[in-house]
């Protein structure tokens, strides 16, 4: 059982009823689910990530004062507190984690605010250009129970993901990144006797790759250290997974770097022809560098389009 699962049942179990049974007149008024930060919100949880915040439990979401005042607001925590500090064989922890609360009873408003620095999740262009991804994959993960109002769904849905300008211009500066690094520099660096800034370089390649294999995808990209099992299970270009693994593990000797250097362009003849069969280039090259302008050039508003192409990495 994953932490989702182990939420939902929890929830069903024993929070449901006392929510029904003490809350029933406030129930329209909430939403029920679990999201945010932890692998168990992203269904990635195994018994090594059990060893810190990991137990039952679920967010309860509340609209603002004006629909759910602040005595109700304690007596749901107060209740909230009270279920059982134990749940097939799973205990409840005092969790602390840094940031604040990530289950039990939160404001909407102020999860959002705290995740994507909106209370609404309406965003700007600017702040879709520098948010970072886990924050909305963060946003939109997991699963939400129940939902009265349909604020939160409505929230979720808004971030669902990039409007797609937004993908372009995030899109064009990875693949330019992606054609420095590891076409440009990687070799370079090697012919320079600088081992350590190869390496440097080919792991530079592999993280805006991946950037822009998610983005490929119309997938948030989460946290870096589940980058590579969300890859796994993305539709399209997930056998890159273990090309873009060994460029990080293997050595820069003569034979392997020539190897690498091989993968790299491997790498990128894929990236450029999924993105040329989503119309986005159609420019005929094996340089990443003019796909980035040309997925650039793509962007049908101005402002955004002239605004330098690495403005959104």
């Amino acid at each position: 059982m994953n932490g989702l699962e182990l939420s939902l049942a929890f929830y069903e179990a024993c929070g449901r009823p006392v929510l029904e049974r003490e809350f029933s007149a406030l129930l329209p008024q909430l939403a029920v689910g679990l999201c945010g930060s932890g692998s168990e919100c992203f269904g990635y949880d195994d018994e090594v990530s059990r060893d810190h915040d990991f137990e039952p439990g679920f967010c309860i979401f509340l609209p603002d004062e004006t629909v759910v005042d602040r005595r109700s607001e304690f007596l749901l925590e107060r209740a909230y507190a009270k279920l059982p500090k134990e749940f097939l064989g799973f205990r409840r922890e005092v969790m602390l984690p840094v940031g604040g609360a990530r289950r039990g009873v939160l404001r909407t408003a102020e999860f959002f605010l705290r995740v994507v620095g909106t209370p609404d999740g309406a965003l700007t262009t600017r702040q879709w250009l520098a948010l970072p991804e886990q924050a909305l994959a963060e946003a939109t993960n997991g699963r939400l129970f129940f939902d009265g109002r349909g604020d939160v769904t409505r929230i979720r849905a808004a971030l669902h993901y990039f409007p797609e300008e937004i993908r372009r211009k995030r899109l064009a500066g990875h693949l330019l990144l992606m054609g420095q690094s590891g076409q440009y520099n990687y070799t370079r660096c090697l012919r320079h006797g600088e081992p350590a800034a190869a390496q440097l370089a080919a792991v530079e390649f592999v993280k805006s790759a991946l950037s822009v294999i998610f983005l490929l995808n119309r997938r948030y990209q989460p946290y870096y250290k589940w980058s590579f099992r969300a890859l796994r299970a993305l539709p399209c270009l997930s056998e890159l997974a273990e090309p873009l693994a060994q460029l990080l593990v293997t050595p820069n000797d003569p034979v392997s770097a020539q190897e690498k250097a091989a993968q790299i362009e491997a790498v990128a003849a894929a990236v450029i022809a999924l993105a040329a069969s989503q119309g986005l280039t159609a420019v005929s090259s094996s340089e990443l560098e003019r796909h980035a302008y040309a997925v650039n050039d793509g962007i049908r508003d101005a402002e955004l389009r002239n605004l330098h192409v690495l403005a959104a990495v």
